[in-house]
């Protein structure tokens, strides 16, 4: 395999590429991931919106503020000359962007692109040593941040990092910026340059700096956004997931632009506050996690969100129990996916009539997909295996062993345990390391989960397995009841007889802990590991 001939003058990120032999097998067998051989997706997502819809329209959203996609245009030219002009940037630099979701985040997100960097951007509640840790295995000299974020980078104390801020009253970028013309002209990128590094959560262990190309980006949007969530110009996306988050990033960013939309960026949001924006800004599409479709509920009925037309979940298991009581609620059928970061997005979903309750769907057009043993081979239909994924984009790990790991027999491991229906239909179990083994049985935590929350009294809900001489685990669930339930002995044997109704009664929890709240990672994901560790 050859790359085309790149445009960057600091190589670092195509130096430290994983050998040819260990990518996974790409597939563009879809047209609409067919591109050119230069390729910037700031362009094409920006300059080439604009020819093809007008400068006028809106483009981002706050709630206090409304920037046209001209208006952003000449804010990220702006912006690109601010950094090559004053920070000397050349094409192939990484700069770090730490900012939350808001216009001038995207701006900088845009400018950096355009100038050919490789833009780093990072979730604003990472701390001084996570973010000392990125900027080293990203050999980053350059950072933009929001002015009300510098406290953790300055304690970082990153050799040689120029910083300015923006987005506030005496920030440096905002001031620079003004005095730059607007004009500027994109540097041609290779459609296989690296324009992004994504960090995974790290959560165990050193985190892994995905690679993404210009190509990777506009991929995704031209499999996942275009067929399965079906974009119009006149949508008005909204959601939760931060920007530095992959989820939040195609969902709130790349799509929306895409297609010639707008997009509402909030910078924090409860489920209470998400729904009263998506009824006060008529909102269309709308990103979040399962537990705030959920939560969300109770309100419902004092809204108008006759506006809204796409939910969609990911980040972790969508409950059936969830879909059923907010299609119930709305008439909407939540659409659920899974994605990876090193995949960059959704590669499973579906929507519409095609959406089975319960299952993820199937591949997204222009990724296919099957569930492996540990030998590497396809299961038969109705077993528990690996999910393996082949697609347009595909895991890339920066200079790290791990790639091994991920990448086996030209697939994508993703890591979750999955079963297929005859019908082709993924259905997620777990995670490959969340399966609980007790007493020769294999359970799902999520299935326990999806059982716990359609008890009347449970909120939220989390279920690992504890260590036991005995029967090797113990399934133990950690519960968030409603407010007023008593957390006594007799609660826990009517959740345990509950759940012995709903499913195989061997899967039930024979120990259950009533918690205030569960860990969480800042974008929502349930942390079992912490579970773990309190078991």
């Amino acid at each position: 395999m050859e790359l085309s001939p790149s445009a960057h003058v600091d190589t670092f990120t195509r130096d430290n590429l994983p050998p040819f032999e260990q990518w996974p097998e790409l597939r563009f067998d879809l047209p609409d991931v067919h591109y050119p051989d230069r390729l910037n997706c700031a362009e094409e997502l920006l300059d080439k919106v604009i020819a093809e819809h007008g400068a006028d329209r809106p483009c981002v959203l706050s709630p206090d503020e409304t920037w046209s996609y001209g208006e952003l245009l000449r804010r990220a030219n702006q912006i690109a000359q601010v950094l090559v002009e004053d920070l000397g940037l050349v094409p192939g630099n990484r700069v770090m962007l730490r900012g939350p979701n808001n216009p001038w985040t995207v701006a900088c997100w845009f400018g950096v692109l355009k100038a050919g960097g490789v833009v780093v951007t990072t979730m604003p509640l990472l701390r001084a040593g996570e973010l000392r840790t990125t900027a080293e295995m990203g050999r980053i000299g350059i950072a933009l941040c929001d002015h009300r974020l510098t406290e953790d980078l300055a304690k970082a104390d990153i050799p040689g990092l120029r910083t300015l801020t923006f987005g506030g009253e005496g920030a440096e970028l905002d001031a620079l910026a003004a005095t730059k013309s607007g004009e500027f002209t994109n540097v041609a990128t290779a459609v296989d340059d690296v324009c992004m590094l994504a960090f995974t959560s790290g959560t165990t262990g050193r985190p892994k700096a995905t690679m993404h190309f210009h190509r990777d980006v506009l991929a995704i949007a031209d499999t996942f956004s275009k067929h399965v969530l079906k974009p119009r110009p006149d949508d008005v996306f909204t959601g939760t997931p931060p920007l530095g988050f992959t989820f939040g990033l195609g969902g709130l960013l790349i799509f929306p632009l895409r297609a010639g939309a707008s997009t509402l960026l909030l910078e924090r949001a409860t489920p209470d506050q998400l729904f009263r924006h998506v009824a006060a800004h008529k909102v269309s599409v709308l990103f979040t996690a399962p537990t705030a479709y959920r939560a969300a509920l109770p309100i419902l009925p004092e809204l108008d969100i006759s506006a809204l037309r796409r939910c969609v979940s990911a980040g972790e298991t969508l409950p059936k129990a969830t879909w059923e009581a907010f299609h119930q609620a709305t008439g909407i059928g939540i659409i659920d996916g899974i994605g990876a970061t090193e995949m960059l997005h959704i590669f499973v979903s579906a929507a519409d009539e095609d959406i089975r309750p319960g299952a993820t769907g199937k591949p997204v057009p222009g990724f296919v997909a099957q569930v492996v043993g540990p030998d590497g081979s396809p299961v038969p239909d109705g077993e528990i295996g690996r999910l393996a994924v082949r697609g347009p984009t595909g895991c890339r790990y920066l200079a790290d062993e791990r790639q091994l790991e991920y990448v086996q027999n030209g697939w994508n491991i993703t890591g979750d345990a999955y079963v297929r229906d005859a019908d082709g239909y993924y259905w997620y179990q777990a995670r490959a390391d969340d399966m609980i083994i007790s007493s020769g049985y294999n359970i799902a935590g999520p299935e326990v989960e999806a059982a716990l929350l359609r008890h009347p009294d449970v909120l939220e809900c989390g279920v690992v397995g504890a260590p036991d001489a005995e029967r090797g685990m113990l399934v133990t669930a950690y519960v968030v009841l409603r407010e007023g339930v008593s957390r006594g002995d007799e609660t826990v044997k009517d959740l345990q007889e509950f759940v012995k109704a709903e499913i195989a009664p061997y899967k039930y929890p024979r120990r259950v802990h009533f918690v205030d709240e569960l860990p969480r990672t800042n974008t929502g994901k349930l942390q079992r590991f912490r579970l773990r560790e309190m078991s």
